[in-house]
């Protein structure tokens, strides 16, 4: 099995701050399933006072075609309607939306 690791990072408005903590206290169960079924998996995100870090694994063959399939999917929508507006983009870098997506530079297996 092939595994491609991801990172991003973002930053959380400090007024939605608690709210999107308390969103992955007790994340959806539909939304973690279609995070499963679009092969990702050891799923994280990191907080340290308005900074997120998320970090996971794509174990799948069609990267473009599961993140497609997990864009489509109802619930994760209205997750990320949820979500998303508790968060605003790494200042220069909001061309990617939210979570700016970092590049590997070393890993150790």
């Amino acid at each position: 099995m092939t595994v491609t690791r991801y990172g991003a990072i973002s930053t959380l408005k400090p007024e939605s701050k608690q709210k999107y903590i308390e969103l992955h206290a007790n994340a959806w169960p539909k939304v973690n399933e279609m995070i499963k079924k679009c092969n990702l998996q050891n799923y994280s995100i990191y907080q340290i006072d308005n900074t997120l870090f998320s970090y996971y694994e794509y174990t799948g063959d069609d990267y473009d075609a599961d993140m497609a399939k997990m864009a489509a999917d109802k619930t994760t929508q209205e997750w990320w309607d949820e979500c998303i507006p508790c968060m605003k983009p790494l200042d220069g870098y909001g061309d990617e939306g939210v979570w700016t997506t970092m590049k590997e530079i070393y890993h150790l297996n």
